[in-house]
């Protein structure tokens, strides 16, 4: 039962409506193995960081059950960076920097102990080395899942094409998965992009949601209505960490199960943006997890009675 994960880890600049800051950790595989190691343990963390990137960070990340044998430490280079400004709606942003430094350099490899994983989460990064990544694995994973934007389908189109009919979940929000498609409707949307290879996908629509859509079954997920969304930054990367280690933690990829990952997943993003970067992440418990979890069922639960 372990987990792999392939991604960025970074540090990131954010300022948001309600406040900034200028150097915090951060990242795809960060946020996900941060989210999954309340359910499964080990996650096998694939990436590259810098001589910049804090030891305290890394041995906090081990403490969590994360295997950091994959992540490879480049002495005389800076770490991926990354810095953003969030308008009011917080939906919206624009990048400010992008260092990618050490990640020019990314060639994941998968180490001999990573081999066996039966869930492979492959964070957002380019298509080729998520292929490659697919194609180092000897035995096919249990599961494969993966993120994507629309850079990509911009400047990488044919790789991205490749890539999806080789995984099994896709995870995108609905204006990626509206030009990935080609449709404006998200459920011919959905359906477009499952003839191209995926058998399930997770169609993102941040405060307002998530959808899971397999064959011709849907599940509608709400967000939960927040006092406080203080920055968004890592979210998505959050609630892939949630979902995936919950399927690793359970063993269980059917429909039904995958709803219940939905709804765990949504639960731990929900955490995130109430504090800048993994920050909340670091603090919360699995009574709180659990907690929010059951807050997320009351909203979808109810009786009504027909006249």
């Amino acid at each position: 039962m372990s987990l792999t994960v392939v991604g960025s880890m970074a540090y990131d600049a954010i300022e948001t409506p309600f406040g900034k800051t200028d150097w915090i950790v951060g990242g795809a595989a960060t946020y996900i193995a941060y989210a999954a190691s309340n359910f499964v343990r080990p996650i096998n963390n694939v990436s590259i960081v810098g001589y910049d990137f804090a030891q305290e960070e890394l041995d906090e990340l081990k403490k969590r059950g994360v295997n950091l044998e994959g992540v490879e430490i480049v002495k005389d280079k800076k770490s991926f960076f990354w810095s953003g400004r969030y308008h009011m709606d917080m939906n919206s942003r624009d990048t400010l920097v992008t260092d990618l430094n050490v990640f020019l350099d990314f060639n994941p490899i998968i180490p001999e102990s990573y081999q066996g994983s039966e869930f492979l989460m492959l964070g957002n990064i380019l298509p080729s080395l998520q292929i490659n990544v697919v194609n180092q694995m000897k035995q096919r994973p249990k599961l494969i899942a993966m993120d994507t934007m629309n850079f990509w389908m911009d400047n990488a189109l044919d790789d991205l094409k490749k890539l999806i009919t080789m995984v099994d979940v896709l995870m995108v929000n609905d204006s990626e998965a509206r030009q990935l498609s080609g449709e404006y409707s998200i459920v011919k949307a959905a359906r477009a992009i499952m003839k191209k290879g995926p058998r399930f996908l997770i169609i993102k629509k941040g405060e307002h949601g998530a959808l899971l859509f397999h064959d011709d079954q849907v599940f509608v997920a709400p967000a939960l209505p927040l006092e406080d969304v203080f920055d968004p930054t890592g979210a998505g990367d959050t609630f892939a960490g949630g979902f995936m280690g919950h399927l690793a933690n359970t063993r269980d990829i059917s429909f039904e199960n995958m709803k219940t990952a939905v709804i765990v997943g949504s639960a731990m993003a929900s955490f995130c943006v109430e504090k800048f970067g993994p920050s909340r992440l670091k603090e919360i418990t699995r009574a709180d997890i659990d907690a929010r979890i059951r807050q997320f069922v009351d909203l979808v639960n109810f009786d009504i009675k027909l006249v």
